[in-house]
């Protein structure tokens, strides 16, 4: 694969998974993140070239600029996110606002960055890693399952957008995963059934690959327990 691959959250959990798979194939990984100390240690699991970029995705300026001193994006992974739980009348709006910024508009907003450089090439593809959380509601999580119902219509739409184009969009709706996203929430026995971040990355890349005449537009993740 002698792509280049822009990853979101790539500083841990699925986003480090997915860049050591994407590097271990030949592709050149951009990594995406606000904490550099987490981006570089990434970095050091990679097999190929790669970059580091420091980047608050709520901020579409940072996005931009960003966005524009790479060249070319072949990829982009649209997976970081966070989530802040309980019941939906104790969320202040701080809470709030962290949600709908980073897993919503942040998803947006580097969507944008790409899109004029896919559409003047007329290739590219567009994946988002959207949870189970993007395809029913669930108790405790109001906030955080309306920023994923936000970002599957988001995907919903622009895949409409560019059904003339040679740009793909895909969305991968998965259940809970063995990472630090839940540390403080859930106990480290309760983690241990979730899947693991390393396997799910498997499947998203092999549901990702060129194929001739082939696009898988959506995949269900879950876990066997």
């Amino acid at each position: 694969m002698k792509k280049e691959v822009v990853i979101t959250g790539a500083g841990s959990g699925l986003g480090q998974s997915l860049a050591k798979k994407f590097s271990k194939e030949g592709a050149k990984v951009h990594l995406i993140g606000r904490t550099i100390s987490k981006l570089e240690k990434t970095a050091k699991k990679l097999e190929n070239s790669f970059e580091i970029h420091q980047l608050d995705i709520r901020h579409k300026e940072e996005v931009e600029k960003v966005f524009s001193d790479i060249n070319k994006v072949d990829i982009l992974i649209n997976n970081a996110g966070l989530g802040r739980f309980g019941k939906a009348e104790k969320l202040n709006k701080k809470e709030i606002d962290q949600m709908i910024d980073t897993n919503l508009k942040g998803t947006i907003f580097c969507t944008q960055a790409v899109l004029k450089k896919m559409k003047k090439a007329n290739r590219g593809l567009i994946v988002n890693i959207i949870s189970t959380a993007g395809k029913k509601g669930k108790a405790t999580e109001s906030v955080y399952c309306a920023s994923k119902f936000g970002i599957r219509g988001f995907t919903d739409s622009i895949e409409k957008e560019l059904k003339d184009s040679k740009i793909d969009v895909s969305a991968f709706y998965m259940g809970g995963m063995n990472t630090s996203f839940w540390d403080g929430i859930l106990t480290e026995e309760r983690k241990e059934k979730f899947m693991n971040p390393a396997d799910v990355a498997e499947i998203i890349f092999a549901n990702i690959k060129n194929r001739d005449k082939l696009n898988v537009k959506e995949v269900l993740i879950n876990s066997t327990r």
